[in-house]
């Protein structure tokens, strides 16, 4: 996984327990932001299918790269 991607994903799983928990005063929401909750885990989400879709698309890069010299 990218650096960028990674510092992003950090972000996300700390959003979540943002979404439950007021920063200003350090107790629970009477009504959690749902919002930022399913943000964050959308969020999660794509940022593993985008990485996962990146990293199989270098592998197969390299593995026309290997294939090819070869011949």
């Amino acid at each position: 996984m990218d650096k960028y991607l990674t510092i992003l994903l950090i972000f996300m799983f700390v959003g979540i327990p943002i979404s439950f928990v007021s920063p200003s005063t350090g107790e629970l929401r009477e009504y959690p932001l749902l919002v930022l909750f399913y943000g964050s885990i959308a969020g999660i989400i794509i940022i593993i299918l985008y990485s996962s879709y990146k990293e199989k698309n270098q592998r197969r890069a390299a593995n026309a790269k290997r294939r090819s010299k070869r011949s």
